[in-house]
């Protein structure tokens, strides 16, 4: 039946966990090479060396573009979580899943909060330090509480 099989356009959340993750990675490179490029360069570099799955593509573009069509407004929000924290003092790894899940929580209405939440902590405990996923967590958890947010 047509209604079991997974989706093949990137809209199965398997497609969009993965889609995150290769996000995270064209962040982490592009960070890490200072921010000379856009973010849409960065992602072009990556594509031009490794495979990424077609269905995916479109998750990742939208989420990376958005990001950096709001990067001010998603640092600004971020920084408003951060207690005794600046957001430049962060771990790449940890800002990188961070400004992710706010750009999804702030801009991408068809993504469930409560999912953005989950998936920057799950992003957290594959790719971050051993005290990433309960700050990821502390950080989404208190921007989320927050009215703006909620919708």
């Amino acid at each position: 039946m047509p209604g079991n099989s997974p989706a093949r356009d990137g809209t199965h959340p398997r497609d969009r966990s993965r889609a995150r993750a290769w996000a995270l990675h064209v962040l982490y490179l592009w960070e890490s090479a200072g921010g000379g490029e856009t973010i849409t360069q960065a992602l072009s570099r990556v594509l031009q060396s490794r495979h990424v799955a077609p269905r995916r593509l479109a998750y990742i573009e939208l989420l990376l573009d958005t990001l950096q069509d709001n990067l001010p407004e998603v640092d600004r929000v971020l920084q408003s979580a951060l207690d005794n924290w600046r957001i430049d003092r962060l771990s790449v790894m940890d800002r990188s899943i961070l400004r992710l899940a706010v750009t999804e929580l702030l801009f991408l209405d068809e993504i469930p909060p409560k999912v953005s939440i989950q998936e920057g902590i799950h992003l957290a405990e594959a790719y971050g330090g051993k005290d990433s996923p309960r700050f990821v967590n502390g950080v989404l958890d208190a921007l989320y509480k927050r009215s703006e947010l909620r919708g």
